[in-house]
């Protein structure tokens, strides 16, 4: 079933909730998608009705499984968009993400499955978000904060969870992308910036604010 722009706004959004808090409110989902409670309402008993949605009495609600499946391949189609924008195109990380909002709505599995099939099967997004199969599963991997790691570990940038086009902006002017090998050097007790090495180049450093919102895997 082909559904609008609009519900698959509220379903990618409501995945994406979901995953950090299990059930989600109708504050907390206005607040995301940045639109009035009273639309948000009116939303949810659609999306309801077409049963994508439970409602957990006086705690929220969440995805059905249908809901769940087609939240999936809108967020599969999104990060392959991003994968090509950056990977064929060569758009930077940071400007791709408004693009992709667009693209994702195109509806045709067999463009789809063939951008997939193009791009080499990738398995992370840009940004190192893992991108679903066609079947709608979904890998995850296992990875630490920058803040956590032990010095001197050479550690491999896996993921980035702040995505907004300020902070890839600032990690990109650091040198920092996905895949960056670097060694933790020093941590500060006074403000917790941390001393980074990457490989070939000059030490630098970053905030404690900028270092929670980098992952690795070791």
């Amino acid at each position: 079933m082909k559904y609008s722009s609009s519900k698959e706004n509220y379903l990618k959004a409501i995945f994406h909730l979901q995953e950090e808090d299990g059930v989600v409110t109708t504050n907390a989902l206005a607040n995301e998608l940045q639109t009035r409670p009273a639309s948000v309402t009116d939303m949810l008993k659609k999306l309801k009705t077409q049963k994508l949605l439970l409602y957990e009495k006086y705690q929220g609600f969440k995805l059905s499984n249908e809901g769940k499946k087609v939240a999936l391949q809108i967020v599969r189609k999104h990060r392959l968009w991003e994968f090509f924008l950056v990977e064929k195109l060569h758009f930077g990380w940071e400007e791709v993400h408004d693009m992709a909002e667009e693209l994702e709505h195109i509806s045709s599995k067999k463009l789809i499955d063939r951008l997939d099939e193009f791009l080499g099967f990738p398995k992370n997004d840009p940004h190192g978000d893992p991108i679903p199969d066609s079947s709608g599963k979904l890998a995850m991997k296992q990875h630490i904060s920058l803040l956590d790691i032990p010095l001197n570990t050479l550690a491999e940038v896996s993921n980035i969870s702040d995505q907004s086009i300020e902070m890839l902006e600032l990690l990109k002017h650091k040198s920092i992308a996905i895949g960056t090998k670097l060694e933790v050097k020093r941590k500060f007790a006074f403000d917790n910036s941390l001393e980074l090495k990457i490989k070939n180049q000059s030490a630098i450093t970053i905030s404690e604010s900028v270092a929670k919102n980098v992952f690795v895997i070791i």
